[in-house]
């Protein structure tokens, strides 16, 4: 019987280059879910640096300040990109790896004070104070997608009325399983308009790395006046 680095080697083999690199997930069963993976240094949606286009977003100055939350933050280099002295930001991840590496990264860098992270379950947790700004990059793709609603009523949950939901639509595809998941645009506005969500922007991800260009389009959120619901 194959070791299960040898499987870990053999799946990197049939798929190889970096465009295959998320797709390698669907394949985490084999490693024994996502603590495994963490454990096994399995993680190909990582991409080892801030995503570029929420880097982007930050030095010009185009996100919400205040209090913001990035759900399955992984090692967190998002959550530190994003955190300044206007705003303070919270990396939730249910992995105890994840959230240790993320700490390691981040100690040192001179905006870790404006970022915490902390390991708890997107669906049970309850923050003591709501957010300004949600970021979600590779996390509704994650999610088995009869939990979707239950994404969208969290989100919800913890935005402040005003709030701005900022999603990274990932992976735009035909293929069938996951996890990831495939998404749509469509997707998302059938969990968020119920709730009063209406997309103030959809374009195309110009800044997306090279093996995920023309598969994602960053979509921006809020509530429409008249139709947030309690």
């Amino acid at each position: 019987m194959e070791s299960k680095r040898e499987e870990k080697e053999n799946v990197t083999k049939s798929h190889p280059g970096p465009g295959d690199k998320l797709e390698l997930v669907i394949l985490m069963e084999s490693f024994g879910g996502w603590e495994k993976c963490w454990e096994e240094g399995f993680t190909p949606w990582d991409l080892g640096q801030p995503t570029p286009i929420i880097a982007h977003l930050h030095q010009s100055g185009a996100l919400p300040k205040g209090r913001a939350l990035v759900p399955g933050s992984g090692s967190g280099y998002d959550v530190v990109a994003m955190a300044s002295p206007d705003r303070y930001v919270v990396g939730l991840e249910i992995c105890d790896i994840a959230v240790t590496r993320a700490k390691e990264l981040s100690s040192s860098l001179p905006n870790a004070n404006y970022a915490t992270f902390l390991k708890a379950d997107f669906f049970t947790w309850h923050p003591a104070e709501l957010f300004d700004l949600i970021f979600d990059y590779t996390f509704f793709c994650a999610i088995e997608p009869d939990m979707r609603a239950a994404w969208a009523q969290k989100i919800n949950d913890f935005l402040k009325p005003d709030g701005e939901l900022i999603t990274l639509i990932f992976p735009i595809s035909d293929h069938s399983s996951g996890p990831p998941y495939k998404v749509s645009v469509s997707d998302y506005e059938e969990v968020l308009h119920p709730l009063g969500f209406r997309a103030t922007s959809i374009v195309d991800n110009e800044l997306a790395v090279e093996p995920r260009r023309g598969r994602e389009k960053l979509g921006r959120w809020k509530r429409s006046v008249g139709l947030s619901l309690p």
